[in-house]
């Protein structure tokens, strides 16, 4: 993940007070919002990056978080208000990661790794490679494990067989990018074989061929005919969960955001989701009859004149 100073973003010093940062994220909400910057990028990716960091800086449990740690704050967003504790930890460690041992059950045999991995990473034995080796214990396995979006939306479990013993991974709601969880005593063994390291699962996230990630929101598109952007109407919008009629203003012009609150992913360890940002596309009428060319003449002639 890279790092974003939000403080830099919203324009504020360090010591700015909530009432500093409500009123830095207005000003420039409004300047970039895309209702008055339609079809810029540059601007609506400026509005997003205002918006995820109003929503850290404006939350003194967010903030603390992101003022103590930096950019692995969200690497803590799982832990509850353990996470001094926690990042104090591992501040010497080399990996960042949510302890997933829970998700985990079962006790055997050592098991066969290579096994492991054909079966749960599809043969891939390279998308693993041995970690740090600890005195008296086994070394450490990292690995990476594709997820679709959905999974990452409605989590998931994946079972598999590590030898005599089978496992089954739960993957939550949220889960993101790059989140790496960490699985006490399912590394390598030492040479004793009594001894094992752990292993560590970094999360990849696949794309989706209708919908993007924007950190806690998704981004889709839809096509409008030319009719329906002028008159208003309704229109069926895909989400994750289902379909949903969605209305079309009167006078949506092409590269309009409409905005579904709580239609989005769901946020890591909470109650709460992220919107749906729904891109609308007007389609141009083809192939005009000779009727609809005169009709449009007239139109022209009732706007602009003769």
């Amino acid at each position: 993940m890279t790092y974003k100073d939000y403080y830099d973003i919203l324009g504020i010093d360090k010591n700015a007070n909530a009432k500093d940062i409500k009123k830095a994220y207005r000003k420039l909400a409004a300047k970039y919002h895309p209702d008055k910057n339609p079809d810029d990028a540059t601007a609506e990716a400026k509005f997003k990056e205002i918006n995820e960091a109003n929503e850290v800086l404006s939350d003194p449990k967010k903030r603390e978080k992101y003022d103590t740690l930096g950019e692995n704050w969200q690497d803590y967003e799982h832990m509850g208000d353990d996470w001094k504790n926690y990042a104090n930890t591992n501040k010497q460690g080399n990996y960042k990661y949510t302890d997933a041992s829970d998700f985990f059950g079962g006790q055997g045999n050592t098991g066969d790794f290579s096994s492991f991995f054909e079966m749960f990473f599809g043969g891939h034995s390279n998308a693993f490679n041995q970690g740090y080796a600890r005195p008296q214990t086994g070394s450490d396995i990292e690995a990476e494990l594709p997820i679709t979006l959905y999974e990452a939306y409605a989590g998931g479990k994946r079972t598999f067989q590590l030898g005599n013993e089978k496992m089954r991974l739960t993957i939550k709601p949220g889960a993101y990018d790059g989140q790496v969880l960490k699985i006490k005593n399912k590394g390598r063994p030492d040479a004793t074989g009594k001894n094992r390291g752990d292993l560590f699962i970094k999360l990849k996230l696949e794309k989706h061929p209708n919908f993007k990630k924007i950190g806690d929101d998704l981004e889709t598109e839809i096509h409008v005919n030319l009719y329906e952007a002028i008159l208003g109407g309704k229109t069926i919008v895909n989400t994750l969960e289902g379909k949903l009629n969605v209305n079309i203003p009167k006078g949506t012009t092409s590269g309009k955001i409409l905005r579904l609150k709580g239609k989005g992913m769901p946020i890591y360890n909470s109650n709460r989701f992220g919107d749906l940002l729904v891109k609308v596309s007007v389609d141009m009428p083809k192939n005009l009859t000779d009727e609809e060319i005169t009709l449009f003449k007239k139109l022209k002639t009732i706007r602009y004149g003769a």
